[in-house]
């Protein structure tokens, strides 16, 4: 089956199901990631009370654990929810929003891959902030280094955590720390509207919902906001009207649509 047979199914299969998504994530993009979920095909949660994460992981067939806006009662909700998703088998997206920045934010998205997340997906200066050696620092959220720069960070990170990881960029990669999947899809002014980051997190969650190969489940996920990125541009004045036509595209992506994909894979030669 070709890659974009393959995405196609997936989606189909997403809009299927319409899986239930729990997202503690943060105030900024709360409607935007609750909206691009539904345009998809998804069923969102947004929640983060530490009286109900626990039953909401329960109940959701994906979790996504954003830092964007931290608090202290939040840092409780996020671990309750992670560790009851991980007994339950749910499978469940770390996105280190701001990592490298402050210490708060670096600390707890290193507590919180503790956990092994199924995923987890971040800038370049984000995943290589989570290596305790490194030097690297964000700028506020964004990223001060290429997506290419921080792969291998991101195949160790993979393999001592038995996550996938994803370090989205200009080009995005996602690696099991032994495969690599490149994504060429997207637009640069999709850097101009705030929470497309945060957007990628939360479909993957969808798509970990439905495809059970969190590697493919990752990238499909990346490709399809890659794509529908660039077809919401070519409509687009500028970034106000670049997010009401995100939405649009992804509602009504189809196949012909995903003729636009960028994708390859290669292994990776790993230590030993």
């Amino acid at each position: 089956m070709s890659q974009i047979a393959e995405l196609s199914n997936t989606l189909s299969e997403l809009r299927t199901r319409a899986p239930l998504v729990h997202n503690i994530t943060n105030f900024v993009v709360m409607n935007s990631t609750a909206n691009a979920l539904l345009a998809i095909g998804a069923s969102p949660a947004m929640a983060h009370a530490c009286e109900e994460v626990e039953e909401l992981a329960s109940l959701a067939q994906a979790l996504v654990i954003n830092l964007g806006t931290l608090s202290p009662p939040w840092i409780v909700g996020m671990r309750l929810a992670a560790a009851q998703a991980r007994s339950l088998g749910v499978p469940w997206v770390l996105d280190p929003v701001g990592a490298g920045a402050t210490s708060l934010r670096t600390g707890t998205a290193r507590a919180l891959l503790g956990l092994r997340p199924t995923v987890l997906r971040g800038n370049a200066s984000e995943i290589l902030a989570l290596v305790a050696e490194n030097e690297a620092t964000t700028r506020g959220v964004d990223s001060t280094e290429a997506s290419s720069s921080a792969l291998e960070t991101a195949a160790a990170l993979s393999r001592a955590h038995g996550c996938v990881v994803t370090v989205s960029g200009a080009v995005d990669y996602v690696t099991d720390g032994e495969q690599v999947i490149e994504v060429a899809n997207g637009h640069p002014m999709m850097t101009r509207v705030t929470g497309l980051g945060c957007t990628a997190s939360a479909l993957i969650g969808a798509f970990l919902a439905v495809q059970p190969d969190p590697l493919r489940a990752a990238a499909q996920a990346m490709a399809v906001l890659g794509i529908a990125g660039e077809i919401a541009a070519e409509r687009s004045e500028g970034p106000g009207s670049l997010q009401m036509h995100l939405l649009d595209v992804l509602y009504r992506l189809d196949e012909p649509a995903l003729s636009r994909l960028r994708m390859t894979s290669w292994r990776l030669q790993t230590p030993g």
